[in-house]
């Protein structure tokens, strides 16, 4: 399906997941040329709408592969632009990614669907007053972005100035969020639906930028330890959230379980990790889905989806409850 097909794999980006997204996108590239298929890497290093488009056009790419982290790669900007393009690409489309990116919107969706999600409240450089929410420990991070950045833990009332002033290094707006304590799960979403899920446990206090990308700081146990019911609960749970953001054939999906075997939903990443040591990645391992398997097939669906385009069908539809959340705010 992929024959004659050029696929630009887009990465790097100047988000603070730049690093990051690198290392995604020269994976996929590397997954996409075993197969024999044509591929090329574009680092994005700007985020002016031109700039991209004579990037890309300077290309001559028939499909992109979306390796871009956090903003302007997840937040629906360049699906934008690559719709406005004709360009088919990877992954959910304009409104489903930028509702994902945003934690205060998906969250509204979440619990109007019946799932889920840590009591929170929103934090700007006008109101940072949160006497009204001051049970610790608290979690204070950006209501955007992803791989914790930015992200701190508060035990006590001293620290909390700075933790919040930690977070606005990277966001303008910034979360303050109940600790749940409980197992870190992760739940990869492939082809609409759930995958295995699979149990973070970190050696640090909590998933931080460090226990995700520093090797030994981590330990991934794919499938997690839990019951068949409790597994069954976790599945229903991610594909759930993935569907009431109108996301497209594949998103990671992270949760807490608490003590009391109950998920919180954190929030849904559109374009998670692909490297082949991954989370999504690992949980399609464990269902016998290789790495290089894994990219041709979210290639070939995405292209899939663009034919689709051509005869008036949407890229990536989001659902009417998506819609209305982007309307609300």
């Amino acid at each position: 399906m992929l024959e004659g097909i050029r696929i630009g794999v887009l990465m790097g980006g100047l988000s603070s997941e730049r690093e990051v997204s690198l290392k995604s996108g020269k994976a996929v590239l590397e997954a996409l040329k075993s197969r024999n298929l044509e591929a090329v890497a574009i680092d994005i290093k700007g985020q002016d709408k031109n700039y991209v488009k004579d990037l890309l056009l300077s290309y001559d790419i028939n499909l992109a592969f979306l390796a871009l982290h956090g903003a302007f790669g997840e937040d629906g900007k360049m699906q934008a632009i690559l719709e406005e393009m004709g360009i088919p690409y990877t992954g959910s489309g304009v409104s489903s990614s930028e509702l994902a990116m945003d934690k205060i919107a998906s969250r509204k969706i979440f619990i109007s669907g019946g799932l889920n999600a840590p009591k929170h409240c929103l934090l700007d450089r006008n109101h940072k007053n949160i006497r009204d929410f001051v049970t610790f420990p608290l979690v204070i991070k950006p209501a955007s972005g992803g791989s914790s950045i930015g992200l701190s833990i508060v035990d006590k009332p001293q620290a909390l100035k700075e933790a919040i002033e930690t977070a606005f290094k990277y966001d303008r707006r910034v979360i303050a969020e109940e600790y749940i304590e409980g197992r870190e799960m992760t739940v990869g979403i492939f082809e609409d639906a759930p995958l295995e899920a699979i149990e973070i446990r970190p050696k640090r206090r909590f998933f931080d930028y460090k226990a995700k990308y520093e090797p030994g700081e981590t330990e991934y146990i794919v499938p997690a330890p839990v019951s068949l019911e409790i597994m069954r609960l976790l599945k229903e749970t991610a594909l759930k959230a993935h569907n009431l953001l109108g996301c497209s054939f594949f998103s990671r999906v992270d949760i807490i379980l608490d003590k009391t075997n109950k998920p919180f939903v954190l929030e849904v990443n559109t374009i998670p990790g692909f490297t082949a040591t991954s989370l999504l990645p690992k949980a399609a391992s464990a269902r016998g889905i290789a790495f290089p398997e894994l990219v041709v097939k979210i290639s070939e669906a995405a292209l899939s989806a663009g034919q689709r385009a051509v005869v008036g069908l949407p890229i990536a539809q989001a659902t009417s409850r998506a819609r209305s959340a982007m309307l609300v705010g």
